[in-house]
């Protein structure tokens, strides 16, 4: 039976923006879907980056406990996702790799998670449609550049700024590249290196059924029904 997929974009776990899990939920009930996919940088660990951390951030420790927290709820909602890990998702072992210690000393990233039910891994196929992170990509249409090169239908994430579906047709087929885009808090001091930027995150998810895709923009601006102004703790219980 041909899959109906929710493809959530980079979370960047406990920096989401407030409405996203709402708004992801709510695209899993309208689209009647039956597979979940996060296209990975579920959690951020800006406390272990490689680049300059800001010191309004909290340390890895504090980092860890609000992020496995906010990491629950969406694994309650979607206990039975696939995960693409990526570039973030893999900081602490790349972080051990540096120092000599093999990944076996390491916990998995369900235990260290606590996410029993969901599969972590680098990529998937799902009804011939190619699922990764991207890390390493780029461009004006990163996913459609890496739809290219395989020759077949791409789902990625990781480049913010990019979303949306780009087709390729020729005499006997059709496949496609989309770009997710993400559902980060672009307020908060983790992506204060982006304030100057002028292409801004686009907050948004796929929904790919039967592999045919569909793309989705958060309503969020003010005195929309996701604007971060409609939402608390309380509210994403």
């Amino acid at each position: 039976m041909s899959k109906r997929v929710l493809v959530i974009g980079d979370l960047h776990c406990p920096v989401e923006h407030p409405g996203y899990l709402k708004f992801c939920k709510q695209l899993y009930k309208e689209h009647a879907c039956n597979t979940t996919v996060l296209i990975g940088d579920v959690v951020d660990w800006h406390a272990i980056s490689y680049h300059d951390k800001e010191p309004e951030c909290p340390g890895a420790i504090d980092e860890y406990i609000a992020a496995k927290a906010k990491v629950k709820k969406w694994h309650r909602a979607f206990p039975g996702a696939y995960v693409c890990l990526g570039n973030h998702d893999i900081r602490p072992q790349r972080k051990a790799k540096s120092a000599g210690v093999p990944d076996r000393f390491l916990k998995s990233y369900s235990d260290l998670w606590g996410t029993p039910t969901w599969t972590w891994d680098f990529n998937y196929m799902i009804d011939d449609v190619y699922y990764c992170h991207g890390t390493g990509k780029g461009g004006i249409h990163p996913a459609w550049n890496k739809s290219t090169k395989l020759g077949m239908s791409v789902v990625m994430g990781h480049c913010h700024a990019r979303a949306g579906v780009k087709w390729h047709v020729n005499p006997i087929r059709r496949w496609f590249g989309m770009d997710v885009g993400c559902g980060i808090d672009n307020d908060a001091f983790q992506f204060v290196y982006g304030r100057n930027i002028d292409d801004k995150p686009i907050i948004s998810a796929g929904v790919v059924c039967a592999g045919m895709p569909q793309h989705f923009i958060m309503p969020m601006a003010r005195g929309e029904k996701y604007h971060k102004s409609r939402f608390s703790e309380r509210t994403n219980r």
